[in-house]
C-alpha cells in the first residue's frame, strides 16, 4: 500500500504525539476514551430496549435475541473496527480528523470542476448534519440515564422530565466556563463506565453462557434471511449501537491514532460488547427484562447510583458533541462557510477549548424542545440514526476518493473497499428512512437549513468579494499616482485588511480622500486558510516590500488556527518590517449591503445573507485587534 506523505501521515504523527511523549500511551487512552468514547459508550442503555420494544419491534425468541446481538457485533466489527479505527483513521490531515478534514483531503485529487463541487457538497452536508445529531445526543442520552429512576419505582415517572432538564440546562450554562477544570476527571469516570459495563455483562452472561455463540455471523444471516423484512427494519435501531463511532475520527487529532485504537480494541469494544451479551443473557431469562434491559441487570441495592453514574457518562458524552459543535464552527468560520461569531477562549493553555455562546444557546433551545416534544428516549430514537448513517455514507464516499487518489490505491481494491463499506451503510440508512415521519425528520430539517447557511454564506462572500475586486483600483497604478502627487506622510503604520491584496482597499481610499494623509507605513493584509489543519509559524507570513512605503503581507492560518494578526504582525519583524503596537493602526471597512438586480443568487438567499452579513461578529475581535487601535471607515456596496 502507498505509504502516506505530508499530509497524510498516520495521527500520530500529529497534534496526538507529542501529548503522548508528554503523559505516556496510558494516560493518553485513559484521556481519549474520556472524550471520544462517550457517545457510543452510552449506546447500551438505550439500544436493546429499542429493538425489542420500539415502532418495529422485534419478537422476543432465543434465534431472534442471537440474531440481533450478531448483527450488534458484526456492525460494530465493520463501521467502527474496519472502517473507522482501520481504515478512515490513517486518512488524516497533518493529525486532524473530521470531515472537514476528510473533504480538504479528497479535494486535493480532484481538480476544479464539477466533481470537487460535488465533494464540497457531501463535506457540508455532513459537517450540517453534526448539528442535527448534536442536539439529540444530549436529549436521548441524558433521559435514557434517568430514566432509570422509573426502574426503581414509578413513582419517579412525572420527575423524570423536569430532572433531566435541569441537568441539561446545567451543563449548557457550565459551557462558559470551559472544561478544563472538569475535564481531568473524564477519562477516569469514564473507564470506571467502561469496567461496570464489563462487569454487568460478565454477570448477565453466567445466567446462560450460551450467549456467547451469538459472535457467529451465521445468526445474524439467519435472523435475516428468516424474516427479510423484520430483519431490515431492524438495523433501524441496531444502528443505535453505533451511534458515535464517527466521532473517534473527529477527535483523532486531539489524541492521535494509536491511543484512540488501544482504546476500541482493548477496553471500549470488549466493554460495550459484554454487556450486551449480558443484556441479552437477561432476556432470554426472563422476557419481561425488555422492558429496561440495561437496568435489570443491576443489582437493586446499587440501582440509584448506577442511575448517578449513567447521567454522569451521557454528560460527559454530551460534552463531547457541543465541543465538537464549537470546534466545527470555528473550522467553518476560517474555511469561509460561516460569518464570524463571538467566539470566548476558556483555556490559557489549550487552544482548541472553545465556546461560542450563539451555537451553545441554539443547541440549548433545540435541546429542550426534544426532551419537552418527544418526552422519552425510546421516541426520541426514532429521530436518532438518520443523520448518523448519513454521515457515515459521506465519509465512506470522501474516504473512497482518498484511497483511490492520494494512497494510490488500485482500482479493484478501491471499489471493493466502496462497494462493502457503502452496502453497509445503505443498508443502516434505508432502514432509518422509515423513521422519517416518526422523527427523523428533526436532524434532517436541522442539517439542510444548516446547510443552507452554510452555503449562502460562501456564495455570498465570493460575489461580494468579486464586486468589491471588480470596483477596486489596481495598488500598482495607485503608487505610480502618489509620485505625482505625494499626499503628506505621518509617523507610524496603517494596517487595512483586504480580500484581494493586489488592488486599495476601500478603507484606504476612504482614509485618504477624508484625512488627506497617508502612514509612513502602508500594509495590506490579506488571511489565507490552508487546507490543512495548522500552519507553522515559519510558514505564517509572506511580507513582500512595495515602492513609497507600501507593503503586501500574506498570512497564512490552518482551518484549526486561532487568527492573531498582532501576533502575526510581531513575525515581520525577522523580515525587516518593525512591529510598535503603539504606533500602529489598524483600519477596517464597515460594508453595507444593498440588494439589487442580478445579483447572482436568488431573492430569498440574497436576503438571508444580508442578514447574516449584519449579524456577523466584529473582524476586530475575530482577528484579536485591539479595539483600541481600529479605525472603521464605513462604505455601501451594491451585491
Amino acid at each position: 500500500m502507498h505509504t502516506p506523505t505530508g499530509a497524510e501521515l498516520p495521527a500520530e504523527h500529529g497534534a496526538g504525539h507529542a501529548q503522548e511523549h508528554k503523559g505516556g500511551i496510558a494516560g493518553i487512552v485513559v484521556t481519549a476514551v474520556g472524550v471520544v468514547y462517550g457517545d457510543i459508550g452510552t449506546s447500551p442503555l438505550y439500544t436493546l430496549k429499542e429493538v425489542f420494544n420500539g415502532p418495529h419491534a422485534v419478537p422476543v425468541t432465543p434465534a431472534n435475541v442471537y440474531g440481533i446481538l450478531s448483527l450488534i457485533f458484526w456492525a460494530l466489527m465493520l463501521v467502527v473496527s474496519a472502517k473507522y479505527v482501520t481504515f478512515i483513521t490513517r486518512a488524516d490531515n497533518r493529525g486532524e480528523g473530521g470531515i472537514m478534514a476528510l473533504m480538504s483531503l479528497a479535494l486535493r485529487v480532484v481538480p476544479p470542476g464539477r466533481k470537487a463541487w460535488g465533494l464540497s457538497v457531501l463535506g457540508v452536508f455532513g459537517a450540517a448534519l453534526f448539528y442535527g445529531d448534536g442536539m439529540i445526543t444530549p436529549a436521548i442520552s441524558v433521559l435514557s440515564a434517568v430514566e432509570g429512576l422509573e426502574v426503581a419505582t414509578p413513582a419517579f415517572r412525572p420527575f423524570v422530565i423536569p430532572i433531566a432538564l435541569v441537568v441539561l440546562i446545567g451543563l449548557f450554562l457550565m459551557q462558559r466556563r470551559g472544561t478544563a477544570s472538569v475535564g481531568a476527571i473524564f477519562g477516569p469516570v469514564m473507564l470506571c463506565w467502561f469496567g461496570v459495563l464489563a462487569a454487568l455483562g460478565i454477570g448477565g452472561i453466567m445466567l446462560h453462557p450460551e450467549i456467547l455463540r451469538a459472535l457467529n455471523p451465521a445468526w445474524a444471516a439467519g435472523f435475516i434471511a428468516d424474516r427479510p423484512l423484520l430483519g431490515w427494519l431492524a438495523l433501524g435501531a441496531v444502528v443505535l449501537a453505533i451511534t458515535g463511532g464517527e466521532a473517534l475520527y473527529a477527535d483523532m487529532g486531539h489524541f492521535g491514532r494509536r491511543p484512540i485504537k488501544l482504546g476500541w480494541f482493548f477496553l471500549v469494544f470488549p466493554a460495550l460488547y459484554l454487556n450486551y451479551l449480558g443484556q441479552g443473557a437477561l432476556i432470554l431469562d426472563h422476557p419481561d427484562n425488555v422492558s429496561s434491559p440495561f437496568y435489570m441487570l443491576v443489582p437493586d441495592t446499587l440501582l440509584y447510583p448506577m442511575v448517578g453514574m449513567a447521567t454522569l457518562a451521557t454528560i460527559i458524552a454530551s460534552q463531547a458533541v457541543i465541543s465538537g459543535a464549537f470546534s466545527l464552527t470555528r473550522q467553518a468560520m476560517q474555511l469561509g462557510y460561516a460569518p464570524r461569531m463571538r467566539t470566548l477562549h476558556t483555556s490559557e493553555k489549550e487552544i482548541g477549548q472553545i465556546y461560542v455562546p450563539g451555537v451553545n444557546f441554539m443547541l440549548l433551545g433545540a435541546v429542550i424542545a426534544l426532551v419537552v416534544g418527544f418526552k422519552s428516549s425510546s421516541a426520541l430514537a426514532s429521530a436518532y440514526g438518520i443523520a448518523v448513517t448519513l454521515t457515515m455514507m459521506i465519509d465512506t464516499v470522501l474516504a473512497f476518493v482518498v484511497v483511490r487518489g492520494l494512497w494510490k490505491w488500485g482500482l479493484p481494491r478501491s471499489v471493493l473497499f466502496l462497494a462493502v463499506f457503502l452496502t453497509v451503510d445503505l443498508a443502516f440508512f434505508s432502514a432509518n428512512l422509515v423513521k422519517v415521519l416518526a422523527g427523523g425528520w428533526f436532524p434532517l430539517l436541522i442539517g439542510a437549513a444548516i446547510f443552507t447557511l452554510l452555503t449562502t454564506w460562501k456564495r455570498g462572500r465570493a460575489i461580494l468579494n468579486e464586486r468589491i475586486r471588480s470596483d477596486t483600483m489596481p495598488l500598482e497604478i495607485f503608487i505610480r499616482s502618489m509620485f505625482h502627487d505625494p499626499p503628506p506622510r505621518v509617523a507610524g503604520t496603517a494596517v487595512f485588511m483586504t480580500t484581494w491584496i493586489d488592488g486599495v482597499p476601500r478603507a484606504l481610499l476612504h482614509n485618504l480622500l477624508h484625512n488627506k494623509v497617508l502612514h509612513e507605513r502602508v500594509l495590506l493584509v490579506k488571511v489565507d486558510t490552508a487546507d490543512v489543519p495548522y500552519v507553522p509559524e515559519t510558514e505564517r507570513v509572506q511580507l513582500t516590500e512595495l515602492d513609497f512605503g507600501f507593503y503586501q503581507l500574506r498570512i497564512r492560518y490552518g482551518f484549526k488556527d486561532e487568527p492573531d494578526i498582532p501576533a502575526a504582525l510581531a513575525l515581520c519583524e525577522a523580515q525587516g518590517m518593525p512591529y510598535r503596537p503603539m504606533e500602529t493602526s489598524f483600519f477596517l471597512g464597515r460594508e453595507t449591503l444593498v440588494s439589487r438586480v442580478g445579483s447572482g443568487m436568488a431573492r430569498w438567499r440574497e436576503k438571508l445573507f444580508i442578514v447574516m452579513f449584519r449579524n456577523g461578529g466584529s473582524a476586530a475581535d475575530y482577528f484579536r485587534i485591539p479595539p483600541n487601535r481600529v479605525v472603521e471607515l464605513g462604505t455601501q456596496v451594491e451585491l
